[in-house]
């Protein structure tokens, strides 16, 4: 027996070009970008630190983390406030286009002939309208950061 097509709210936004989704389970909120204050010797994906209503947030650049060209912030660029591991973490994206929903049985697995990110970082693609929308699985993306900063870290301490 089939199992019924669920569906799943998620957070649609632009970057380098093309659709992706997210579960909203894991988005807080989108807000536009504040001041960013750096973070001396942090990786070049991550963008610094904010100050959201009293907590100091991290902020990812995901045009960075996904290994497309960086590009200067435009007044469309928003931070997509996320939970990763009981913990706030922003990140950049080129903008916000809808929350709307995707029904399970529309997600196929992910291809690297559809996307330029790793299909690691994916839970699938969706057609949504007449657009793509590519799945990120943000677990795995902020995993993969978290992983990306530690070892850059670590490096820089090897050498000194």
């Amino acid at each position: 027996m089939v199992a019924p097509s669920e569906d799943i709210p998620v957070v649609c936004f632009d970057l380098a070009g093309e659709m992706y989704a997210a579960d909203v389970d894991h988005v807080r909120e989108i807000i536009r970008l504040p001041d960013i204050s750096p973070v001396p010797k942090a990786p070049a994906f991550i963008r610094g630190m904010i100050n959201l209503r009293g907590k100091v947030v991290p902020v990812v650049d995901f045009r960075r983390l996904l290994g497309f060209k960086p590009e200067q912030p435009t007044k469309r660029s928003r931070i997509l406030i996320m939970d990763f591991n009981h913990q706030l973490v922003g990140a950049i994206v080129d903008g916000v286009s809808q929350v709307t929903r995707i029904m399970t049985d529309a997600i196929e697995p992910p291809s690297n002939i559809v996307s330029r990110v790793d299909t690691a970082y994916l839970r699938g693609v969706a057609t949504l309208g007449d657009q793509l929308a590519i799945f990120l699985d943000i677990d795995r993306v902020l995993d993969a950061a978290q992983e990306k900063a530690i070892a850059v870290l670590n490096a820089r301490q090897e050498r000194a």
